[in-house]
């Protein structure tokens, strides 16, 4: 059986696992000096799309973490690699932000909204009814959809606010069509985050706060889970479903010493 000490690459989620809000949660200063230190392979994982590495490396380090942006992967990321490799050179119309813009733009496409190959639907605290009205006729003229991630909602000071998921619905709904999301839960997000490490699945554990995307994902991409308890999930929650993850901690300080 593969045990943590087996693992020699490492996938993290940030919110809940490494931060909450805009401070860091017991042990992930030390776990991240240490993973560096060590030369340990590993990647920080987002399903927010809004943000460019650099920026979240920058909120990050005001949280008191020192992540390089090269150890960031966000499903803007995980989504420009998984439609370059569908169609390289491609044309997309985009809902999003810089982090999703900056992803396609790097990877080699064209952002049209006249008869582009893809439309790609991100996060953005901007959604316009013109923007998806647009992405709506175009889906229906023959674009495909695609989705970043799953996320119905999120939040805010003032309280949840509709995010990626509900609008991928209202287009659906519209169009009869529904988008290939690749951010977490789907297991893509892993491959895609593996093979930017030039990783094997089996020497590579995966930490997460949520049992319905980070230990489900993971499990299905073949990783060693761990569930944390510093963030969504807690210890009843995870009588709930069918699966289990190979590890249950307090946090990533637990990962320490």
């Amino acid at each position: 059986m593969r045990t943590r000490a087996d693992i020699q690459c490492w996938l993290t989620d940030m919110d809940g696992v490494l931060v909450h809000g805009n401070q860091a949660l017991p042990g992930a200063p030390e776990l991240i000096r240490h993973w560096l230190e060590a030369g340990t392979e590993f990647l920080v994982l987002t399903n927010n799309s809004m943000f460019t590495p650099r920026d979240l490396a920058a909120r990050l380090r005001i949280s008191g973490l020192d992540v390089p942006e090269e150890r960031i992967w966000t499903s803007a990321l995980a989504t420009a690699d998984f439609v370059r490799a569908q169609q390289p050179g491609g044309t997309a119309y985009v809902i999003g932000e810089a982090g999703l813009v900056t992803a396609l733009h790097s990877a080699g496409f064209v952002l049209t909204d006249t008869e582009p190959d893809f439309v790609v639907l991100g996060e953005t605290h901007t959604y316009s009814f013109e923007q998806i009205t647009r992405a709506i006729r175009l889906i229906a003229a023959g674009s495909r959809f695609i989705s970043t991630n799953p996320d119905s909602t999120g939040p805010s000071v003032g309280g949840i606010l509709p995010a990626t998921g509900a609008v991928a619905a209202m287009i659906t709904k519209a169009t009869g069509r529904s988008p290939y999301v690749v951010g977490k839960p789907n297991p893509m997000m892993f491959r895609s985050a593996l093979n930017r490490l030039h990783a094997h699945s089996e020497v590579t554990g995966m930490i997460g706060d949520r049992m319905d995307t980070d230990v489900v994902a993971g499990m299905e991409a073949g990783l060693h889970t761990i569930l944390v308890l510093s963030g969504i999930s807690t210890r009843d929650d995870i009588a709930r479903f069918p699966f289990r993850p190979d590890e249950v901690l307090d946090g990533v300080s637990d990962l320490l010493g």
